[in-house]
């Protein structure tokens, strides 16, 4: 079980596994917490911040509008191994590359060695510049396949496919795992081995297990321990976010970069926060509604250009959603917003609710940390 509630047999008393102990963010950052600039292959990085491949949210728009507000990588959504099945909308956006975002790394999930080196080496055909496998996703329907956190179950297997994709391409391959399949088989370090002496680049690790998926929290000392056991660099994902939250993840666990996802939505600046905070050891101001409110249109624009007048006005629903939710009268805003049929009339809608707003205004939820 991985969700906090109580058991039937113990009143009052939690199911811990899932829950490790919480790392307090810092009310100062520490000058022994320092992110390293790490190469991916021949890839110079600006900095070791990345966006998580998040299924439905990590699209081209969206990765380009990361980039310009301070993301040093992004990585594609997921993309099956099946390349059969690439010809369809959905999967052929997914390896449109975007621009402006330094190398291209798509994330590619299966669980047949020859298949997934077939596609990594069709990817790289196609202007990919690096391969990411998928070996942390939850998701029911990917395990069904055997596919993503299900390998954790089978390390053999796991290192079949590292080198079988690792052989077939010249560019840099890099891993995406979680901590194990679950609390009682965690296995990171093992698998983190085996992905160093397989030639993985370089190693994400999401501090949760498959059975615990999105519940309790992350699990830091086992990032830790991965990153002392191996010496590719390692990225941190889970549970990132604010600035004061990744400079103690990074102080703790000591691995070269963080991995931010769910954070990021509706708050792609984060990434400049961060790079900032641990620069300095200052947050920046919260940014004021013009500045949100140019990164909505140019968001949305994009969304327009890349999926057309009607699937990019439905895909935008959510996004903006994400943007707002922080914001006065959000939720009845969101109403009036979801009934919008064009492109133009969403960039309308959303001029006029900020313009009756000020900065005064603003509701601002988070964490006086981020």
């Amino acid at each position: 079980m991985c969700k906090n509630q109580v058991h039937k047999k113990q009143t009052n008393r939690f199911n811990w596994k899932c829950v490790p102990a919480i790392i307090a963010a810092p009310s100062k950052v520490s000058t022994t917490v320092i992110i390293r600039m790490i190469d991916v292959g021949p890839y110079k990085l600006k900095n070791s911040l990345f966006l998580a491949p998040m299924v439905g949210v990590s699209d081209t728009p969206f990765r380009e509008i990361c980039t310009e507000a301070g993301a040093g990588l992004t990585v594609a959504e997921m993309l099956t191994s099946n390349a059969e099945l690439w010809q369809n909308e959905r999967n052929r956006l997914k390896r449109v590359k975007p621009t402006g975002i330094g190398p291209h790394v798509v994330q590619i999930a299966g669980s047949d060695p020859e298949l997934m080196a077939q596609a990594a080496a069709l990817n790289a055909e196609l202007g990919a510049d690096g391969i990411d496998i998928n070996m942390g996703c939850p998701a029911k329907k990917v395990l069904k396949k055997a596919a993503g956190s299900a390998l954790l179950k089978d390390a053999e297997l796991v290192e079949r496919i590292l080198k079988a994709v690792v052989s077939r391409v010249d560019i840099p391959v890099t891993l995406k795992i979680r901590t194990g399949w679950s609390p009682e088989t965690r296995n990171g370090v093992e698998i983190a081995k085996i992905a160093e002496g397989s030639g993985i680049s370089l190693l994400t690790v999401h501090g949760r297990t498959r059975e615990c998926r999105f519940k309790g929290y992350a699990e830091y000392d086992t990032i830790a321990g991965i990153k002392n056991a191996v010496s590719i660099p390692v990225i941190a994902n889970g549970d990132i976010d604010s600035p004061r939250k990744a400079a103690a993840v990074l102080k703790h666990t000591q691995v070269d970069g963080l991995m931010i996802g769910r954070s990021a939505q509706g708050r792609p600046w984060i990434f400049a926060e961060i790079e900032h905070y641990l620069a300095t050891g200052k947050t920046l101001p919260e940014i004021d509604l013009k500045t949100r409110l140019d990164i909505i249109f140019s968001h949305l624009m994009k969304l327009h250009s890349f999926y057309g007048d009607v699937k990019g006005v439905w895909y935008a629903r959510k996004h903006v959603a994400a943007y707002v939710k922080e914001l006065l009268e959000s939720r009845e805003f969101m109403k009036k917003f979801n009934t919008i049929e064009s492109p133009a009339a969403q960039l309308d809608c959303v001029n006029a609710y900020f313009s009756r707003l000020d900065d005064g205004q603003q509701v601002d939820q988070r964490d006086e940390a981020a």
